[in-house]
Formats: structure tokens, sequence, C-alpha cells
């Protein structure tokens, strides 16, 4: 019976020691990741707005979007992520819009988990690119106004889907030619 609350007292010991350096590394790694994480989100939407140097985050009907100001405070576009089903899981994208004139000024892959050399080719530029100046008028179907990476036309299509979705979202939130 000794030996028995001996292990008993030496395991939790070790699970109580273990359980704290868990927690030590947690709240050391935590605010640097999430200051890395938002430098990301900063970035991507940088990229997609076009002469905006900062971003201003808002939440308007449960929806988060940017708005990206260039250094005079002038709103430059809006940013705001949309996400779909690829073909070996989910696509998480920024993209950018312009309400003034009703187009897109920039898509950028956040994360996406495609087959290497076919459908990780919708992080290429030559993909994404075709989407800038789209008009949110234009239909968003592939094969037709959007080109498909050959051999990868299921990821083509989430990212097409998933722009075209969040878009209608936002359109009725920033109509084109109004403010934002």
């Amino acid at each position: 019976m000794n030996q028995y609350v001996k292990m008993i007292v030496v395991l939790l010991v070790i699970s109580c020691a273990s359980g704290a350096v868990l927690a030590l590394s947690y709240a050391v790694t935590n605010p640097k990741i999430q200051q890395q994480e938002l430098q990301k989100l900063q970035e991507s939407v940088l990229k997609v707005i076009p002469g905006a140097t900062k971003m201003e985050e808002v939440q308007k009907d449960g929806i988060t979007v940017y708005i990206g100001l260039d250094d005079q405070g002038n709103k430059k576009g809006i940013a705001f992520p949309a996400s779909g089903s690829g073909f070996n899981g989910v696509i998480e994208l920024m993209v950018g819009y312009n309400p003034t004139e009703g187009k897109l000024t920039g898509v950028e892959v956040l994360s996406m988990s495609e087959t290497p050399g076919l459908g990780a080719k919708i992080t290429e530029e030559s993909f994404t690119g075709q989407f800038n100046g789209k008009s949110v008028k234009d239909q968003f179907i592939v094969k037709q106004d959007v080109q498909a990476i050959s051999g990868a036309t299921i990821s083509s299509t989430a990212v097409t889907k998933a722009i075209k979705a969040s878009l209608d979202e936002i359109v009725k939130l920033y109509p084109v030619g109004g403010d934002f």
C-alpha cells in the first residue's frame, strides 16, 4: 500500500511540474505569436489595397473588414477575409475591394493545404493577379471569366467561389459608389 502512495505522489509531482512548464511556455510565447499574427494580417491588408500604408479594423453587421488608409488618412479601399473548401482543406484569403469603383484591388492567399505543384499554384501572381480590377458585376465563374489552373480546377473554383460569396456580402454593406 505504501508503494502505491509513493507512485501516486511522484506522478502527481511530475504532472504538476509538466503543467507549470507548459503554462510558463504559453505565457512567454503567446504575446509574440499574437504580434506576428497581427503583423501578417496587416501586411496582407496593405498588399491587397494599393496605396494603403496603414489599416483600421471595422465591425459592421457582424462582419470584420479592414479599411486601408494612406499617410494622410484618405481611404484607399477595403480588405476582407474570405474562405472556401479546396481539394485538401480550407483556403483562406484576403481580398481587396474599392467600393468607389466597384472593383477588386487584390487577392492574397493566407493559408491553404492544396497539392504542391498543382493546387498550390493558387498562391502565384499568375492566378491571383487575374482578380485585380475585376468588377463586382462579373460572374466569377471558372473557365468563363476566371482562368483555372490546369489540373487544379477544384482549387481554382474554391478560390473563385469564396471571393464571390464574401464579395456579395461586402457589397451589401459597402455598395458600389458609396462611402466607406
